[in-house]
């Protein structure tokens, strides 16, 4: 699991509770299932008018790369690149077919297919910066979901506290009954705002920084296989892909379930 996202989350509710309980709250109150349903409810509809259900349902599984940890695949990448590199170099390009099926990501697949068809560096460059590109436009979807979540629930918990009020005020004659009713109503927007501040917006942050870190070791893959295709010395090869290796800012062992 990933301990930052987790812990952040933990932190944040924790936060939140002991301030409540604080001020003579208690947990009781803000759980509200109607307040729930009519929020999360609400924001998924409105996110899945705004995307297509196709674009909503990749956004919700890629979530695993926010509360699931993983190395970096950058140094096995590197690692089989040069691989592929060292055995080109001795029994020529053609010899890496027996390696296609045995290729999990579909970027690094396609790259190799096209070097071991003999298409020159140039070109497949050309069409996989094409690929890279179509990958992109879909990835930066991804974190739009969230984002869009995070602006509708505040929004819709208003909406929320609204609908609470109108009950409420069909019971005036009951003095106290409005009291609690009022209070009730407003868990609404409590579920909205923090939802938004909470989950929705932080998530759509982490996913970010996930899909620019995919996009790299796309270029990573690009590279090693011109330089197969140029039949560059693995050596100089390994010197080169180096620089794709994680720095101190991606050192968590967050982020990527690769491909």
């Amino acid at each position: 699991m990933n301990r930052s996202t987790l812990g952040g989350i933990v932190l944040a509710i924790v936060g939140i509770t002991v301030g409540l309980y604080l001020d003579g709250g208690n947990v009781g109150q803000m759980l509200q299932p109607t307040a729930a349903l009519i929020v999360f409810g609400g924001t998924l509809g409105a996110v899945m008018v705004q995307f297509p259900f196709s674009v909503v349902k990749q956004a919700i599984l890629q979530l695993r790369q926010v509360f699931m940890g993983a190395e970096d695949p950058a140094s096995q990448l590197i690692e089989d690149l040069l691989r592929y590199a060292m055995r080109a170099r001795r029994n020529g390009l053609v010899s890496l077919d027996a390696e296609l099926e045995l290729v999990e990501d579909p970027f690094l697949r396609k790259s190799l297919t096209l070097a071991v068809d003999g298409t020159n560096s140039s070109k497949l460059r050309q069409t996989m910066e094409l690929e890279m590109d179509r990958e992109a436009d879909i990835d930066d979807l991804i974190p739009k979901v969230f984002e869009a979540a995070g602006g509708f629930s505040p929004t819709i918990g208003i909406l929320g506290a609204v609908i609470g009020l109108i009950q409420v005020m069909q019971r005036l004659e009951n003095i106290n009954a409005v009291g609690k009713g009022i209070a009730v109503a407003f868990v609404a927007t409590i579920y909205g705002v923090g939802s938004a501040n909470i989950l929705f917006l932080p998530i759509a942050g982490r996913l970010k920084s996930v899909m620019q870190r995919k996009q790299v070791l796309r270029e990573l893959m690009l590279d090693g296989v011109i330089s197969i295709v140029e039949k560059t010395n693995p050596r100089a090869l390994e010197a080169k892909l180096s620089v794709y290796r994680s720095g101190p800012a991606q050192m968590e062992k967050v982020k990527l379930v690769a491909g």
